[in-house]
């Protein structure tokens, strides 16, 4: 494994990769809840709205994803084409602990989607974007290109050459 660390655009290309395998899981889930529930999950109505379990437990199985291939190798499915890989600063696979933490301050920013009855989806949505770029603009700024949520886990991405 190099000691390079992981330009930023690698990063974010790997994480729209990631985001495909995250549709695609929500969608499963959804399904499968959609099923149990005999199709009355969501209510519809002038305002479409998931109950809170249905929100918990979507939540959940993403941050599994994460948690599961960051402790099994270190990488999720986007970062495998572009060699990149989380790890602790010694190189190590990092701790369930560090991964929990990684995933949860990388999430945090969606906290913020609890503002869409008071500012509207449009700013809520923007104010979701807006602190996901601040999180990953600190890693312009720091030698080892850590973003916010590896300074919080105390890891980091690199380049394996």
């Amino acid at each position: 494994m190099s000691n390079l660390p992981c330009p930023l655009w690698r990063r974010l290309v790997a994480l729209v990769y990631d985001l495909l395998i995250v549709v695609a899981i929500v969608m499963v889930v959804g399904l499968v809840c959609q099923i149990a529930t005999g199709g009355k999950l969501i209510a519809a109505g002038t305002h479409a709205a998931a109950p809170l379990w249905y929100q918990i437990l979507q939540g959940a199985v993403v941050a599994a994803y994460f948690t599961v291939s960051w402790r099994r190798g270190g990488q999720t499915v986007g970062m495998r084409p572009w060699r990149i890989r989380v790890s602790r600063d010694d190189g190590g696979t990092i701790s369930l602990q560090q991964a929990v933490v990684r995933v949860l301050v990388a999430a945090a920013p969606m906290l913020l989607l609890a503002l869409e009855p008071t500012l509207g989806l449009h700013v809520t949505v923007w104010a979701v974007f807006v602190a996901w770029a601040l999180w990953f603009a600190v890693a312009l700024f720091d030698p080892r290109r850590r973003a916010l949520h590896d300074f919080a886990a105390d890891t980091e991405v690199r380049r394996m050459d």
